[in-house]
């Protein structure tokens, strides 16, 4: 058998990170928080950079859903890659209103 220093490492793919980043995502923001987030994942020499795209709700503390989807995230992909998440871009594709007819502030 050979020593832990010689052995080959494991690669995780990209796409495997970005469902592990939305599924984190999904948990930080709650059920019935619209549609399902999704992220883009770019991967090197074991740092993650994240992206993150979620719909919220409005009237809320928008600053406060990011801050807590960006902390969930890096922490939920560092605990099951083992990588580093220097950061995590969250982008709110849309706002959801139950007070309008449409359901969507643009």
């Amino acid at each position: 058998m050979s020593e832990p220093g010689e052995r080959g490492a494991t690669r995780i793919a990209d796409r495997v990170v970005a469902k592990i980043a939305s599924r984190a995502a999904r948990e930080a923001l709650g059920a019935g928080s619209g549609l399902l987030p999704y992220a883009v994942v770019a991967v090197r020499a074991g740092v993650a950079r994240v992206r993150v795209a979620v719909e919220l709700g409005y009237p809320s503390d928008i600053g406060a859903q990011c801050g807590t989807v960006r902390r969930h995230v890096a922490a939920r992909v560092g605990e099951l890659t083992g990588m580093e998440v220097p950061d995590v871009a969250v982008t709110v594709e849309r706002l959801h209103s139950p007070h309008l007819d449409r359901g969507t502030v643009r």
